[in-house]
């Protein structure tokens, strides 16, 4: 079986009202359960979003040999045993990108890694080169055998100073891990500013890590030894992406919508760009109040690196810029196919031209209708489900297990709490098969 939704949109209507609560930052959680193993006793994790892929990398840690034991919603704690595995287990890894972010804490603490190439969504094939690379700096010998990385450090990785040719969250997250047990003192350089990095960086130090930088281009770390999470407990972050598809959304179909529980400083880029295209913001400490204009003016977004707009927002972004008056641009400069939902947005009447794989003209102001769609990735998938409350009459959205479950906890039930009319249906998957045809 798998899971459909059945959403029956407004019409353009301006219906939406009530209270949203953002959960826990998935990219900072999923960084976070790595970070366990460079602990050498228990490690507490509370406001963990319980969507597919953190119980995906708890499950991983398990087969490896890790103790998971869950107290409450949300709330995880994690320990090690002493015959824990260095393979990455094939079966859970291959279907998750994450994964490979767990290669640097094992290589430093155990002196050898294993895995198959991570997998993820459509968008998620990318080159290990910079992984490799930087294995290889911090002296560890890397070879491929039966299609999985071998990475082998005898006596340990040391330390090592990188400059990262492309900015990655991933990379910067996964060295900067490796560097606190590493011996002597890891640089990296043109590092990723993502406020999850920050966040990360800040519990290891408390646990006894000794890292400094984080959030800006220079990161340096001090080796040291195994941490301590005695007397501390990981919270995870607001997630930024979840209330910034929320913002668009209110700025789409709200009376008035409040966002709670988020960082608004984290969203400074996409708040700008609404108001820009006459969107009424609110900004409080911890929460955000949209209403939907009469009227969204056409705006051009490009997408860049923190604190630049996020990748992560451009699908839902793109579904407002098509309810806007007039021409907009759209600009991907970070994922190779990541504007591959604009076709499905045209068979709902939004006018939309390809210029080149990166860059998309959105013509507005077109009426959406209700489709069949299948979503071809997490962020696109929320897209969809946005599109579809606007869309005039009935949508249904496929392959919701696979794509969107996987960043968005409880999406459906929170979104009908302020006035979605939205449902959750389990489908066969030859019916679902068959349904994208027509």
């Amino acid at each position: 079986m798998s899971n459909t939704f059945v959403i029956n949109g407004f019409g353009g209507q301006r219906k939406l009202h009530g209270v949203v609560k953002v959960t826990g930052a998935k990219n900072a959680a999923l960084k976070a359960i790595a970070a366990a193993v460079l602990f050498r006793d228990t490690v507490t994790f509370t406001n963990i979003p319980e969507i597919n892929d953190t119980l995906r990398m708890f499950d991983l840690l398990k087969d490896m040999g890790a103790e998971v034991s869950k107290t409450k919603h949300g709330t995880y704690a994690v320990s090690l045993h002493p015959d824990f595995a260095t393979e990455l287990s094939p079966g859970i890894a291959r279907r998750m990108r994450a994964s490979i972010v767990l290669t640097g804490p094992v290589l430093a603490r155990y002196g050898k890694v294993s895995f198959p190439h991570p997998g993820g969504c459509v968008i998620g094939a990318r080159p290990l080169d910079l992984f490799v690379d930087g294995f290889e700096k911090m002296g560890a010998r890397v070879y491929i055998k039966d299609g999985s990385y071998i990475v082998e450090a005898k006596g340990g990785l040391n330390g090592a100073k990188f400059f990262l040719k492309n900015q990655s969250v991933t990379v910067t997250e996964t060295f900067m891990m490796a560097g606190v047990l590493a011996r002597g003192i890891t640089t990296i350089k043109n590092a990723a500013m993502e406020p999850e990095i920050a966040h990360l960086a800040g519990f290891l130090n408390e646990c006894g890590a000794n890292i400094s930088g984080a959030g800006t281009p220079t990161i340096t770390i001090k080796g040291g030894k195994l941490l301590t999470g005695k007397g501390r407990v990981y919270k995870t972050m607001p997630d930024r992406i979840e209330a910034g598809s929320f913002l668009i959304l209110g700025a789409l179909a709200a009376r008035e919508l409040h966002i709670t529980n988020c960082e608004p400083a984290h969203l400074e880029s996409p708040i700008e760009a609404l108001r820009s295209a006459g969107i009424p913001i609110e900004v409080k400490k911890t929460e955000i109040i949209v209403r939907a204009p009469s009227k969204i003016m056409p705006i051009d977004i490009k997408t860049h690196e923190y604190p630049g707009f996020p990748t992560d927002l451009q699908a839902p972004m793109t579904v407002l810029l098509t309810q806007a008056d007039g021409e907009s641009t759209v600009f991907e400069t970070i994922f190779e196919g990541r504007l591959n939902y604009a076709e499905s947005l045209s068979s709902m009447g939004a006018s939309i031209t390809m210029m080149d794989p990166h860059r998309a003209l959105v013509r507005g102001k077109t009426e959406l209708r209700g489709r069949k769609l299948e979503s071809p990735d997490l962020r696109a998938g929320l897209a969809f489900v946005i599109a579809a409350i606007v869309a005039k009459g009935e949508s249904v959205i496929h392959n919701v297990d696979t794509t969107i479950d996987r960043g968005y906890e409880d999406i459906e039930n929170r979104l009908r709490a302020i006035g979605v009319g939205i449902e959750r249906v389990k489908v066969l998957p030859e019916v679902s098969s068959m349904e994208q045809t027509t």
